[in-house]
């Protein structure tokens, strides 16, 4: 069965729907869970399956309202009854600065910080839990969770609800393509959560890092392994990167070989591509266009330029040499692939006339430039927040890779084999820049450097044709 057929299949009956809106409302609230998870994105997924298949918008917030104030009804519970125990508990064992921060919010703002503490990221499930190890009222804490809940409701709620209305609703929408669309957005959803979770585990307090680490050094060899891994300034090995690594390459081989396999495109590819020739949404064709200009080699040269003189003129070499290796070194890549393999693309366009079909050069590129600039910003911050810089750049390199589907150049299968390519490559600068302490990368006019980038490839745009 092709996979966005199952994923369709498994898209939850109206009934599931509302009690998982509920359960991710209740996780997202729930102390010490909710620090883990990205809250935000799951709820505005399961509102949009929501709004598509035109659930009351009253039964889908009125499902994130209880969850919402059964998650910090456990939270000051779990407070209020373990209050000696709460510090002991992981992951507050490991990041007491969580509850510090929690616990400042609530001197600030005392009983009010129950109110606004739903709607502040940092400290969302830890500002009950808070309320509960100081004794708040029961009845005060109630009426806050009840007040909070009802406005957190609609504002978390409606945007992805109307995002799944509208979705019907687009003009030349075909419907043979909603499927595909609901198996992508649940793909990436899931990718990312594991990848979410598997970043928490991976770093040197995760579960994970540390069965690991015991598993490997109970052995001489697994010391030794240990050992490779670990960078020389650092008896830590990066073992998210490694996995990242590891993962993405197995990933693009098993790809690779079923592309291989068969002589032109995949089933998968001739179905979608079908289904995209009946697609009349207007402007979004030019859109596509738009986007690779953006993609390619003008276009990354326009957006990577301000921050390269930026990082020349702070005489930081290091990093301005480990970009340039990625970006030259998946370039290098996608032309030995494409000449290995020797896939025909769908449409061949003039610009693009001794240009192959895989991997999709564009989707690697973006990959590769996004991922890093990604990986340098969550290297800058928290480790709860980094999920942030890596959800950021999803929703960037989405689009720019879809939109080599919608101008006719790429299968599908081209697109899933350039995002391979570019972890692949995003994993190993990632490993080279560790192998050695780096100075930090702030501070950083990113106020400026970001709208130049954009100007320059805007300008791009306007006054220069396809690369």
């Amino acid at each position: 069965m092709n996979p966005v057929d199952l994923l369709h299949q498994l898209t939850p009956s109206p009934p599931l729907l509302l009690l998982l809106i509920a359960a991710i409302a209740l996780v997202e609230s729930l102390a010490l869970i909710g620090l883990l998870i990205p809250g935000v994105v799951l709820i505005t997924a399961a509102a949009s399956m929501a709004g598509h298949q035109q659930l009351a918008v009253g039964a889908v917030m009125g499902a994130a309202f209880l969850g919402a104030v059964a998650g910090d009804g456990l939270s000051f519970w779990l407070g209020y009854s373990q209050r000696e125990r709460v510090t002991t508990l992981w992951p507050l064992s490991r990041y007491p600065e969580w509850l510090a921060q929690g616990a400042r919010f609530f001197q600030r703002h005392g009983p009010l910080s129950v109110l606004l503490g739903r709607f502040v990221g940092p400290v969302r499930p830890v500002v009950p839990l808070i309320a509960g190890m100081m004794h708040m009222p029961p009845r005060a804490f109630t009426w806050a969770n009840l007040l909070s809940a009802a406005l957190w409701a609609p504002a978390y709620v409606l945007p992805g609800y109307l995002l799944g209305r509208a979705w019907q609703r687009l003009p030349g929408f075909p419907d043979a393509l909603r499927p595909w669309l609901l198996g992508l957005g649940a793909l990436v959803v899931v990718l990312a959560l594991i990848f979410s979770w598997l970043s928490h585990q991976t770093h040197h307090d995760g579960l994970v890092y540390r069965g690991l680490a015991r598993l490997l050094r109970r052995h001489p060899r697994g010391r030794w392994v240990w050992g490779f891994l670990a960078r020389p300034h650092d008896r830590e090995p990066p073992l998210g990167t490694w996995l990242l690594l590891l993962a993405s390459l197995t990933a693009l081989s098993a790809w690779t070989l079923a592309v291989l396999h068969v002589d032109g495109p995949l089933p998968m590819d001739r179905r979608l591509d079908g289904v995209m020739d009946a697609l009349a949404i207007p402007g979004l064709t030019g859109l596509g266009r738009v986007l690779g200009e953006v993609g390619d080699l003008y276009g990354v040269i326009a957006l990577v330029l301000p921050w390269g003189v930026w990082l020349l003129a702070r005489s930081r070499l290091d990093a301005f040499g480990h970009l340039a290796g990625g970006l030259l070194g998946v370039a290098l890549l996608n032309i030995l692939g494409k000449a290995a393999i020797g896939r025909v693309r769908p449409e061949t366009p003039a610009h693009l006339a001794d240009s192959l079909s895989y991997p999709s050069a564009h989707t690697s590129t973006a990959v590769v430039l996004v991922g890093l600039a990604a990986a340098f910003v969550a290297r800058e911050l928290p480790l709860r927040r980094r999920f942030w810089a890596y959800w950021t750049a999803i929703a960037v390199i989405l689009p720019m890779a879809l939109s080599r589907l919608v101008v006719g150049v790429h299968w599908l299968s081209d697109l899933v084999g350039g995002a391979l390519l570019g972890l692949v490559v995003c994993a190993l600068v990632m490993l080279i820049w560790q192998r050695q302490s780096r100075e930090t990368l702030r501070p950083c006019p990113w106020l400026v450097l970001l709208p130049a980038s954009l100007a320059l490839a805007a300008a791009r745009v306007v006054w220069l044709g396809p690369a």
